[in-house]
């Protein structure tokens, strides 16, 4: 029997990625865990390895290089050496249909299953909506969040009009002529995935944006019209527009950040708590670091961020809920303590993953720090290199900054900001004032996952820590 080769889920809100191309070719053998594909993700192009073996045999719906494919998309298949596959229609993945070529979405959904990723699918659940109910409006007619809510909604005003039709209540009559609703779609505007971000986070409603699309369809230009009528929208960025006047959306990284930001704001309950700390102590190991590293006619010293990772993951394993995650409707702790470093590039910004730093020297952690960074900025980061964090530090100190309050990566629970070390007059013993490094921490938490005051204990833990750096990086 031929197994399928689908396409794999490389990040946590990953739900599409581009095909670079296959590492073998149509009619190889191939392995388990042999090279098999390359595949990029939001942020990082990967090698796909094999899970099965078998002869690699091509679809006629293989992707072509650059390709946009979906997760779980069928892109080929892996058969026994004489094993011939019969590729008939109702074993090949069935092309998105939206009424315009002839197939209404019963027939389709009856030849194949519909497309829905993990977190779609636990919606519909919750809303106990059957997702072969359900016409997906994503790309390649993926199930959407949208699709879910709007279904949801549809299942609600059915029974709401079927309680009031047995009360003698009046049924809401058809669409008006040219508006973008129909009674066939069940009062829902029709209008593409794109527009329906851009109308979520500019706030603007859709129902009420005039339609410009074939059959009365909204488009994202439809909404940014409507919301600079508004006045929300001055101006597209500068690069930002086609030669025809449509908005092409940044590029792929910068969009990816935008995502997850309004992801991260819209997800979370953030808090950011702000703390100064005597940062003398840790300044002057560091220095030592330096001269050691100097004397030996070293390259590899230590950074302030790499110290300080060392010392994040001592404090978490007194307060391991900082290193928690929300998932559905629990907090789940994780016992690896895996630190992500905010890396900024010309692409954008990056988060590569230390990893374990609970196992890891101070020297380890900065020869691998310094890999990462490297790599970051050449553009050759994997994604395995991007996933797994379970907290992150951002350094805006080279910058002259001194509080800030950074977003938190989701799904982690925390992020910790750190601003520019000063040297500035305090009180000392017998309240002399002398000169010390005043540093300031940042700390944003998901209120969903911890509350203010464990969250303030934790950033106290780690003040003591950092003004008594040596002794606790010791070990």
């Amino acid at each position: 029997m031929a197994i399928e080769v689908t396409i794999p889920r490389l990040g946590w809100s990953m739900e599409e990625g581009v095909f670079v191309r296959w590492l073998k070719q149509e009619g190889d053998w191939v392995a388990a865990g042999d090279q098999l594909f390359l595949l990029e993700s939001e942020k990082a192009t990967q090698e796909i390895e094999a899970l099965d073996a078998g002869v690699l045999r091509l679809l006629p719906t293989s992707p072509q290089p650059g390709a946009t494919v979906l997760v779980g998309q069928v892109i080929a298949v892996l058969t026994a050496k004489d094993e011939v596959v019969e590729q008939t229609e109702s074993t090949l993945p069935q092309p998105a249909t939206n009424g315009t070529n002839g197939l209404s979405s019963s027939s389709a959904s009856a030849s194949a299953p519909p497309i829905a990723g993990p977190a779609a699918r636990r919606l519909a659940r919750r809303l106990n909506v059957a997702l072969d109910d359900v016409a997906g409006s994503g790309r390649g007619g993926r199930v959407t969040a949208d699709d879910i809510h709007a279904r949801a909604q549809q299942q609600s005003n059915a029974a709401a009009s079927a309680s009031g039709a047995g009360e003698g209540g009046a049924h809401p009559g058809p669409s008006a002529p040219g508006s973008a609703t129909s009674p066939a779609d069940g009062g829902r505007v029709a209008a593409s995935p794109r527009a329906r971000r851009a109308a979520r986070n500019l706030g603007v409603d859709i129902s009420q944006v005039e339609a410009t699309g074939s059959t009365g369809r909204v488009r994202e230009r439809d909404v940014l019209a409507a919301a600079r009528v508004r006045g929300e929208v001055t101006a597209a960025p500068a690069g930002q527009q086609s030669p025809g006047g449509t908005p092409t959306g940044p590029d792929k990284i910068r969009r990816t950040i935008a995502r997850r930001m309004v992801a991260s704001h819209q997800s979370t309950a953030p808090v950011t708590l702000t703390t100064k700390v005597d940062a003398t102590n840790l300044v002057n190991l560091r220095r030592q670091f330096q001269a050691a590293a100097n004397a030996a006619a070293e390259t590899l010293v230590p950074s302030i961020t790499d110290l300080l990772a060392r010392l994040l993951a001592v404090a978490l394993a007194e307060h391991p809920r900082l290193n928690a995650r929300w998932e559905e409707d629990r907090v789940v702790e994780v016992a690896e303590i895996r630190v992500g470093v905010a890396v900024d590039t010309e692409a954008g910004l990056l988060v590569p993953v230390l990893g374990d730093v609970r196992t890891m020297g101070v020297r380890e952690i900065a020869a691998r720090s310094k890999e990462l960074v490297a790599r970051a900025r050449a553009g050759t980061l994997s994604a395995a290199d991007l996933q797994g964090g379970t907290i992150t530090i951002t350094n805006l100190g080279a910058f002259g900054i001194d509080a800030f309050t950074p977003i938190i990566n989701p799904p982690e629970a925390a992020i910790l900001g750190v601003g520019a070390i000063r040297r500035e007059p305090v009180f000392g013993a017998d309240d002399r004032i002398e000169a010390r490094e005043q540093m300031t921490l940042s700390l944003t938490f998901d209120h969903r996952v911890v509350d203010g005051a464990p969250a303030a204990r934790f950033l106290a833990t780690l003040r003591e820590r950092i003004e008594n750096a040596a002794a606790w990086l010791a070990g």
